[in-house]
């Protein structure tokens, strides 16, 4: 991670269509990690909508390395459940058929990785993770109406028939599905912290609220680096988002007391760290009890 270009003045990409707007930001930032993606895209995020995307889309490549330099997806969830034995797609072969429910950015996604079940009859359930391209035949896009939270970041219905798909390597639970909570949590947190830095370093906030946002970023790095399965992962990553949870009230007063657009994105948008809140405390007290905590 280059800190010294965090702490730079860097211009904003201006909001735009998603996909145009992450092709913006990869050749702004060629050739960065992971992390760096995510931060730099926050720094230059003109919402915490975009700040979000620019997380997601780097937790994407650090479970796919090989993913392309396009937009990309993960599907998952299935009436409203990402546990396997609740799922209904299915993988036949290298075809793929069912429905995903909610697509965070599917309607812009060019690629796209979908969780499908592939045990055999009376087996227990089975993950494999499969990667489908937009526009494949069989496959179609249902853009969901836009939600009150980050309502530029489009959602989407995915349905698939006998749809021809790449297996990726490995166990779709195991490797892929479950560790990408803490993969995703982490990266998105990181590059809300960045926009708020960004914010921050515009609207003259007090150096030391400015300061606690760039040791927030630290920490996550150090994080960013850990095995994102691992117990004590999940008790660092929960002490970060604890860090962010104790600046509100304070973030806050900040953005009331300076400029009425960037006050407007956050009071609309602040509860996006909230998300997925409940499943990321159930991991906590799952550490706590494994490390004897």
């Amino acid at each position: 991670m280059s800190w010294t270009q965090l702490l730079e003045n860097t211009p904003r990409l201006p909001a735009a269509p998603l996909d145009d707007w992450f092709a913006a930001l990869l050749q702004a930032c060629p050739n960065v990690g992971t992390f760096e993606l995510a931060v730099t895209g926050g720094r230059r995020a003109a919402t915490p909508g975009l700040a979000f995307l620019a997380g997601y889309q780097a937790a994407l490549r650090v479970l796919w390395p090989s993913a392309p330099a396009s937009l990309g997806a993960l599907c998952v969830t299935e009436n409203k459940s990402t546990r396997p034995a609740d799922m209904s797609t299915r993988l036949s072969g290298l075809l793929l058929s069912g429905r995903k429910d909610f697509v965070t950015a599917g309607d812009a996604a060019d690629w796209l990785l979908v969780a499908a079940r592939e045990e055999a009859t009376e087996q227990p359930p089975r993950l494999a993770l499969v990667v489908v391209h937009q526009g494949a035949p069989g496959m179609r896009v249902e853009n969901l109406p836009a939600l009150p939270l980050m309502p530029d970041i489009g959602h989407a219905r995915l349905h698939l028939h006998e749809v021809n798909c790449q297996r990726l390597a490995g166990d779709g639970w195991d490797d892929y599905v479950k560790p990408f909570r803490s993969i995703e949590d982490v990266h998105v947190l990181a590059a809300l912290t960045a926009w708020q830095y960004g914010i921050g370093r515009e609207s003259d906030w007090s150096q030391a609220l400015q300061l606690r946002l760039l040791a927030l970023l630290a920490g996550c790095a150090e994080v960013a680096r850990s095995d994102p399965s691992a117990a004590v992962t999940h008790v660092l990553l929960a002490g970060l988002f604890a860090q962010q949870q104790a600046l509100q009230a304070e973030l806050d007063q900040a953005f009331a007391a300076g400029p009425e657009h960037w006050a407007a994105l956050w009071q609309r948008d602040r509860n996006l760290l909230a998300i997925a809140s409940t499943a990321r405390a159930r991991r906590l007290d799952k550490a706590l009890a494994t490390l004897g905590l």
